[in-house]
């Protein structure tokens, strides 16, 4: 068969894109990247986790590694109560690659690199407008006045997506979950190592993460019930010295757990706000003529799943392999045969930690009283479905009966 697709647009130039662009590039196809912001997005962001599917999908793209050197290895998870009892503790499936936690500037920065170390272009400061097709091209538009064009446009801008917008108007928003993250990273936590384990603690007023390495250095995070739904930009108006007050205060009936000591070490300028914790349950259109969405730009978990970034990788690599073996048509049909009931499979387990993390005190109740039995009950097994995903980048990809997608409109 001989390939259609030759060249590619990845709108987006955050961890989805530069991925996007390698796994394109293995599949034969040039890819340039193109991305809003005029400069890297060095210093952005929170902690994420890499899942073994995540990296196995890495392995795919010999990326692997390149995550490897800036993570940090989670052996697994303790979950605790605001009493500082155990409900539960679980790891990786065997057979598996180890769990790695990872800050996302540092991840942004190791996949942006070896993109770049692979000859992926990128270019800052092109901000998309608008899509327009021919028979045999399709050209993104930038609000610079620029203009690119190629056989597809991929469109991994993240979950405020300009792509998806102009795909589908009438595409949902994000979706928030009632709760605000924050973080912090710490040379020295005072605790006792975690033995690469992180540590989950549902409080009485709100949740709790945090890991300790070897030397007393790590990390933790926090997820604030808050009742009103507010953006990065407002969360991030109230000063850090507030925040700080703020997250002590959630704290205060907590003293068998380390929240109040990581909070008291760490100096305003430390804290990390994040802000909402957003998730997309279902997004109806993921592409359209010439056009496709990856990442969190057509599935957004909430940062509880611990899947975001394994799954955009995940979607990378099989987009590729679609588009190496199929006409963009059956490609795009395909591609989201192989994801989509995968992803809201992922994306509602993750809106059930988002409650737990939220509830009131009778929830908190039950949470305490069944998250023990229900773990004791629970085969590993039946937990695996989200880290045993395996890609098998040398199987051809046939077409999905019935999902060629509609062509776009303008």
């Amino acid at each position: 068969m001989t390939q259609s697709t030759r060249t590619a647009l990845v709108i987006g130039g955050g961890i989805a894109g530069p991925v996007a662009a390698m796994a394109l590039h293995r599949a034969g196809i040039e890819a340039v990247v193109y991305e809003a912001h005029r400069d890297t997005a060095d210093g952005i962001g929170g902690g994420l986790s890499i899942a073994p599917n995540g990296l196995n999908a890495l392995a795919v793209l010999d990326a692997d590694a390149v995550v490897g050197e800036v993570g940090v290895p989670m052996a697994g998870m303790v979950i605790q109560n605001a009493t500082g009892r155990r409900l539960a503790e679980f790891g990786s499936p065997p057979g598996l690659p180890q769990m790695l936690f990872v800050w996302r500037p540092d991840l942004y920065r190791a996949l942006y690199a070896e993109a770049t170390r692979r000859g992926v272009r990128i270019e800052h400061g092109r901000r998309l407008v608008d899509i327009t097709e021919t028979a045999d091209a399709v050209t993104a538009h930038f609000s610079d006045g620029t203009r690119a064009s190629a056989d597809v446009l991929v469109g991994a801008d993240g979950l405020r997506s300009a792509t998806r917008a102009l795909l589908d108007p009438a595409a949902p928003r994000p979706r928030y979950t009632g709760l605000v993250s924050f973080g912090a990273q710490l040379a020295e936590t005072g605790l006792a190592p975690t033995d690469d384990k992180m540590h989950m603690v549902f409080g009485k007023r709100a949740f709790l993460g945090y890991q300790v390495l070897d030397d007393g250095s790590g990390g933790w995070f926090v997820n604030l019930p808050h009742r009103a739904p507010l953006t990065a930009a407002e969360a991030r108006q109230t000063s850090p010295e507030r925040w700080l007050a703020v997250l002590r205060e959630a704290f205060a009936d907590d003293d068998r757990t380390p929240a109040l000591s990581l909070l008291r070490r760490t100096a305003p300028e430390e804290l990390l706000v994040v802000g909402p914790m957003e998730d997309l349950p279902s997004v109806p259109v993921w592409s359209r003529g010439r056009s496709v969405l990856v990442g969190d730009a057509a599935h957004a978990p909430s940062s509880s799943s611990g899947q975001g970034a394994s799954l955009a990788v995940e979607s990378a690599v099989q987009l590729a392999r679609c588009l190496r073996d199929l006409p963009h048509p059956a490609a795009f049909g395909a591609y989201e045969q192989l994801r989509r009931s995968r992803v809201e499979r992922v994306i509602a387990a993750g809106a059930r930690t988002n409650r737990d993390k939220a509830a009131g005190p009778v929830g908190r109740l039950l949470r305490d009283l069944l998250m023990p039995l229900a773990m004791r009950f629970v085969k590993p097994e039946r937990m695996a479905w989200q880290f045993d995903y395996r890609i098998d980048w040398d199987e051809r990809v046939t077409a999905a009966p019935g999902t060629v997608p509609d062509p776009i409109k303008h």
